[in-house]
């Protein structure tokens, strides 16, 4: 069994899509974000960092085993499951290329996108432009390469799962201010439509549930 520590946030959902396409049993423990929960001593013992998410694998080799960033998450639940990144190769390579892509690109410049234009005490027109320009210019990265490949890696792998729990939200918001901002992007718009009709990534966007 796995216990999964997570919030409603697209890093706490690429660990439940994860689990919810290896079948793997898990256990949900929502962190509450907004209550500050995450700084509770014993969620510090599991993740230093403090941030969601995190995993407890009762079941893990030699005993329980944490793990928190959730990349190494990802990585930890594809080998334990035999699952979405091949063992060794160029699918291997590209798979944690595209996932190091994510975790270095997507998530950072989407999340400070997020910030300055929902949360900042007061707008900063700078700082939206550029994090605007640096969103869609990854986009546009993203988009390039589904136009070689169905998915990221190739085949549909740990850096679909997470990419595209920031990716939708991002996209939503900034097709409502610019409509036509993503009309040269068709290859995102069928990669976006294929991910979310996948009956796992379904259940996985809706945990934890409230």
């Amino acid at each position: 069994m796995i216990d999964l520590y997570t919030w409603t946030t697209p890093n706490g959902r690429k660990i439940s899509i994860m689990l919810e396409e290896t079948g793997l049993p898990y256990e949900v423990h929502p962190v509450n974000l907004q209550k500050q929960e995450q700084f509770a001593p014993d969620f510090l013992k599991i993740s230093p960092n403090n941030r969601i998410p995190a995993i407890v694998d009762r079941d893990g080799d030699g005993g329980a085993v944490s793990v928190f960033e959730s990349g190494a998450i990802l990585i930890y639940l594809a080998e334990k499951s035999g699952k979405f990144l091949a063992p060794k190769g160029a699918q291997r390579a590209a798979t944690l290329e595209w996932l190091m892509w994510q975790m270095g690109g997507i998530g950072p410049m989407f999340g400070q996108l997020s910030f300055f234009t929902r949360s900042a005490p007061e707008p900063i027109p700078y700082a939206i432009k550029r994090y605007t320009n640096e969103s869609i210019r990854l986009l546009k990265v993203l988009d390039k390469r589904l136009g070689e490949a169905n998915f990221m890696a190739g085949d549909y792998s740990i850096a679909d799962m997470a990419t595209y729990p920031w990716v939708k939200p991002v996209v939503d918001a900034l097709t409502a201010q610019q409509p036509d901002v993503f009309a040269g992007m068709a290859h995102l718009k069928r990669w976006m439509e294929t991910v979310a009709s996948r009956p796992a990534v379904q259940r996985g966007m809706a945990i934890p549930k409230l």
